[in-house]
């Protein structure tokens, strides 16, 4: 969930004049002097400077129907032309031009042809897989020294603000071959969402422990909680690709203290890999039992998350796990169901100890430039000004970020502060156990005016930021998770060695097979086979490069 909040750049004392209701011709000639120094400040910084004579980034791009929605909504404006290339043309003199632009699910085909051909745009976002054999082709720069020099204080800040130093993954033999597009750890964290007007139906309680949770399951599939004496409900939602961050099982699994795409560190300091660790076997023997009871819908291998939702949609599904954003995901229930509600829950156990939830970074992709381009800066540069733009001193968030349409989904270059949702949280916490709001600004502010507006006014929109971001939202279970230490971070976040990039597809692939046939009835043995399988196909070579790298690091 990327939000933000926007003060108009050289008025910014203007506007705020404007919303207290005082009269701007009033305003102090001092204070307006404070605010042009401080943005002629910001600009100073050579990441922010205009190039002399303009220039221009080739870059390529991909459309969905999420851009088409915007170019909908803001007439004249277009994933090539809208109002942050022209930002970035009038701030930084930089010409974003499109060699092409395709349709999301052919994009990524289209990507690997043009670097198979050696056919690369001047700055591209690519996987860890494709930076390193681009770097090892010689075709993209070392971008340690541009960085260094032109990436602004705010920006350093704001892509140092993860657990892990996110350009690990990132540097080869020292070298920083890429700039990682940082997403935050942990708004990955899990939850399970509950239709809680199910648990009042049935008279049950929120999970505290994994048997509870089995409890509602079989109660919810069994026992008609939705009241229309038909058998059209499930215990659990279950996508076909079982690691999704909605309707996936990595939280269920880690109630089991199994986590099955993890790198986990044992006692005497080596790394293992958590999907051959026997707790697993014991989770899927569970999730069997659910699914051979009706729980699990017997089709889930075929449904991807769409269909999840639309079964949520129609008032069929009672629980899954998901990230803090479910919330916006099972919204539409309520549309169907003026009575549907749904609440997030902690991840609970099986064995009596507490749970962790397993985290893995992310740092998937990367941004690369061109071995000759002339201007390998103006990547640093883009990333400044949109961090500036939308959470800097001269933030205009209306305008570029949240309309609040999505329109920074224009932008070519889309990072930001990966604490921003959860210190939006406690910024709004403290608000409410003081009783004061008048210190919440920015995005705590925005969210907080919309979560008034559907406790006070009825405003459907708010009901998933108030489940989310409430005193008993999802944030407020990840608060506690890490003041409890209950989150598990995954060791091993280097670039690719050579093994993982000739075999880790075909290995996630066979898990993934392995696992979905076990849960279909496919003995529980199975699960032996498989960790045979893994470690002789190149699961055990793989473990050795990657210890070697963890003990030099």
């Amino acid at each position: 969930m990327k939000k933000h909040l926007e003060l108009w750049g050289l008025v910014t004392c203007l506007i705020g004049c404007f919303l207290i209701g005082c009269n701007p011709e009033e305003s102090d000639n001092e204070e307006l002097d404070t605010t042009n120094t401080q943005v002629e400040t910001v600009y100073q910084h050579k990441g922010l400077n205009r190039y002399e004579e303009p220039i221009v980034l080739k870059i390529i791009g991909e459309i969905s129907d999420n851009v088409r929605g915007l170019e909908d909504q803001f007439p004249g404006e277009t994933l090539r032309d809208n109002r942050w290339t022209k930002l970035y043309n009038d701030m930084l003199g930089i010409e974003i031009q499109y060699e092409w632009i395709v349709e999301s699910p052919f994009y990524y085909q289209r990507l690997a042809n043009e670097i198979a051909s050696g056919n690369l745009p001047d700055v591209v976002k690519v996987d860890a897989v494709q930076m390193r054999q681009l770097a090892n082709a010689g075709l993209i720069q070392d971008l340690t020294t541009v960085f260094e020099s032109y990436a602004t204080p705010f920006t350093k800040y704001v892509m140092s603000q993860e657990s892990i130093d996110p350009f690990e993954a990132a540097r080869m033999d020292e070298k920083l071959m890429g700039i990682p597009e940082v997403i935050s750890d942990l708004d990955t964290m899990q939850y399970i969402w509950i239709r809680t007007d199910w648990l009042e139906n049935l008279d049950l309680d929120p999970p505290n422990t994994m048997e509870d949770l089995l409890v509602i399951s079989k109660a919810f599939t069994h026992n008609d909680p939705d009241q229309n004496g038909e058998d059209d409900t499930y215990g659990l939602a279950v996508t076909n690709y079982l690691w999704n961050n909605i309707g996936g099982l990595t939280g269920f699994m880690a109630g089991f203290q199994a986590y099955p795409t993890t790198w986990l560190e044992t006692k005497d300091g080596q790394l293992v890999y958590g999907g051959i660790q026997p707790e697993v076997k014991e989770a899927l023997s569970v999730l069997q039992d659910m699914y051979h009871d009706g729980q699990i819908d017997s089709e889930f291998m075929f449904k991807d998350g769409n269909k999840i939702k639309e079964q949520v949609k129609n008032g069929e599904i009672g629980m899954l796990f998901g990230e803090q954003w479910a919330s916006f995901f099972v919204e539409d229930s309520l549309n169907a169901n003026l009575k549907a509600d749904w609440q997030a829950f902690p991840i609970v156990s099986a064995t009596g100890e507490p749970p962790k939830m397993p985290i893995s970074h992310q740092v998937d992709y990367f941004w690369v430039v061109r071995a000759d381009f002339e201007y390998p800066e103006a990547l640093v540069k883009l990333i400044n000004l949109h961090l500036e733009k939308n959470w800097g001193e001269t933030a205009d968030y209306e305008y570029y970020y949240s309309t609040p349409y999505p329109v920074w989904q224009f932008s070519p270059v889309t990072p930001y502060p990966v604490l921003k949702n959860l210190e939006a949280y406690r910024d709004l916490e403290y608000a409410r156990q003081t009783g004061n709001n008048s210190n919440l600004y920015g995005e705590a502010k925005a969210i907080h005016e919309r979560i008034e507006a559907y406790l006070n006014e009825g405003e459907k929109t708010g009901w998933g930021w108030y489940k989310t971001y409430s005193s008993d939202g999802a944030y407020s279970i990840l608060d506690k998770f890490l003041k409890n230490d209950q989150i598990l971070f995954d060791k091993f976040i280097s670039p690719p060695t050579e093994t993982m990039i000739e075999m880790d597809t075909i290995l996630m692939n066979r898990q993934l097979d392995y696992y979905q046939n076990i849960i279909l009835g496919n003995p529980t043995s199975e699960f032996d086979r498989f960790v045979n399988d893994w470690k002789e196909v190149g699961g055990n070579i793989m473990t050795e490069e990657i210890n070697n790298i963890y003990r030099n690091d």
